[in-house]
């Protein structure tokens, strides 16, 4: 018999003892949903809120139940942008990262903040 373990699992896993991954998911999300992805950027974010804050955190600190943030980072959500900057927000304040975005070019990796 096969070992198998779940994907989301082993993420979870690997973000617990790796913050540097972690803050790489959130580069991915943010890359993917400036370059017009939103669908799957919303599933990588979904894996990071389970990997790192949580949904009933998350749902503090955006002021949106998690029930809602549930749908929202689902396949076929569809979150508003105020309600995703809040979500991106609370993961860098929980990652202790800012994000920025150069014109005229591919999004810079997350940074530490001080």
């Amino acid at each position: 018999m096969a070992l198998t373990r779940d994907f989301r699992e082993t993420v979870v896993e690997r973000m617990e003892r790796d913050p540097s991954f972690a803050r790489a998911m959130l580069d991915e999300a943010a890359t993917l949903l400036l370059n017009g992805e939103p669908g799957p950027a919303r599933l990588v974010v979904r894996d990071l809120v389970n990997g790192t804050l949580g949904f009933e955190a998350l749902a503090k600190s955006t002021g949106t139940p998690s029930k809602s943030l549930h749908r929202m980072l689902s396949k076929r959500g569809n979150p508003s942008m105020d309600k995703l900057a809040g979500i991106f927000r609370a993961l860098c304040r929980e990652l202790r990262v800012e994000l920025s975005v150069q014109s005229g070019s591919a999004p810079r990796r997350p940074r530490r903040a001080a």
